[in-house]
């Protein structure tokens, strides 16, 4: 973080089959070892499956799912006096999203299944009825902030 001034913040181009950024930040976050290639593969695979089992549009069950799991509120630890309290603070629209596809991808990696794709579109198409692990996360860490309410006057 620079001392001075403002960090630009740089927009992911678009994928080449669905044209849409979100489908790329999630390729980028799901990559191991700079294999993009086979990283959309995966992503596209798992798009697929879902536009068979949801018989919807893949891109609108994604964005669905990324709502479902994108947190409102989040602890962070502030220090006051020797002591270390768990502050919760609103999330920002940006993190959130960043939040959100790195539990998803988490998550899938932590399924059992056959291929990443289908692992990756069980969580999401869980994700978009509103349950599974990732949709469990979110609801853990609101819990987390809403027990710690009595410390919000520490949010600075």
């Amino acid at each position: 973080m620079p001392r001075r001034g403002k960090v630009a913040i740089r927009k992911p181009a678009p994928d080449a089959k669905y044209d849409n950024e979100l489908v790329t930040r999630i390729v980028n976050r799901l990559m191991l070892g700079g294999n993009k290639s086979t990283t959309e593969h995966i992503l596209y695979e798992a798009m697929g499956i879902i536009e068979e089992k949801e018989s919807k549009d893949p891109l609108s069950v994604l964005a669905e799912a990324i709502k479902n799991i994108t947190p409102v509120l989040e602890v962070k630890a502030r220090r006051v006096g020797g002591a270390t309290y768990q502050v919760p603070v609103e999330v920002a629209p940006r993190r959130g999203l960043s939040l959100a596809i790195r539990w998803l991808v988490k998550s899938a990696r932590a399924r059992s299944g056959r291929s990443m794709g289908e692992k990756l579109a069980g969580e999401l198409s869980d994700a978009f009825k509103g349950q599974g692990a990732t949709v469990k996360k979110r609801e853990d860490v609101y819990r987390m902030a809403q027990a710690n309410r009595a410390f919000a006057h520490y949010k600075w």
